[in-house]
């Protein structure tokens, strides 16, 4: 496939995106979904679609790209930005980011973890996240933090909750909210980071709880704004660090 280009101006994730195939010479297009009532009247009534085909809809912006996909006149050997690291994400965030967090128990065989299971503070260098924190805080980024958790807490739990302070000092607000106080929340299936109400990271997780490095992206107003509702719902019940006890 022949990379042709992005959207210039995109959200930095869901890439509307246009690729060629070297070959065939078809074109392929990522791009949102048309749910646009009007949109989808108009179509059905000039070209009606297949079982198996959407209409996507991309910005006026990306005309020049599509047409150099058309005619063939792209450059060569173009490579997409891939996947957004979270610093990426964050650096682009403008007024918010919330984190909800789900799970009893995350890596147990973190060396701080076992250092506080048997005994130990269970500290380590946390001065690069706690940095990146502190420096989106200081150009205005609210940073809030959701833990629904189960009782009795794990001690795991137990650890993070140790570790908290240090998150607080740094400048994120964060909250705790036992399980039994969420059973009536609709609340995601997946831990989350949602940046400036508009895009949402969710967070794939083994049984076992270690982070299996697989995000899934939305940027459909509609669905972020399913989930701003259910954090912010949980957010009102749960209960400040400075206030908390497990």
């Amino acid at each position: 496939m022949d990379f042709v280009g992005i959207d210039p101006d995109t959200p930095d994730e869901e890439c509307p995106a246009v690729a060629v195939d070297p070959i065939t010479g078809d074109v392929f297009f990522q791009g949102r979904v048309v749910t646009d009532p009007e949109v989808l009247r108009w179509f059905a009534e000039h070209a009606p679609r297949g079982d198996d085909e959407e209409i996507i809809w991309h910005p006026a912006r990306m005309r020049p790209i599509i047409g150099a996909a058309i005619a063939g006149s792209y450059a060569m050997d173009l490579r997409g930005p891939g996947v957004p690291t979270f610093k990426d994400l964050l650096a682009n965030t403008k007024r918010s980011a919330v984190h909800l967090e789900m799970r009893d128990v995350y890596d147990e065989s973190d060396p701080a973890y076992r250092d506080f299971c048997a005994g130990g503070p269970g500290t380590y260098d946390r001065s690069a996240w706690l940095s990146t924190v502190a420096e989106a805080v200081g150009r205005g980024v609210a940073m809030r933090r959701l833990r629904v958790y189960s009782q009795p807490a794990t001690r795991y739990i137990e650890w993070e909750h140790a570790l908290t302070p240090q998150n607080v000092e740094a400048g994120e607000d964060v909250r705790w909210l036992p399980r039994k106080r969420a059973y009536d929340l609709l609340l995601p299936g997946a831990d989350l980071w949602m940046f400036d109400n508009r895009l949402v990271r969710f967070h794939h997780n083994a049984g076992d709880g270690r982070s299996l490095k697989e995000y899934e992206f939305v940027s459909d107003p509609r669905r972020v704004l399913r989930v701003a509702g259910a954090f912010e719902m949980a957010w009102e019940r749960a209960t400040p660090h400075a206030e908390h006890e497990l």
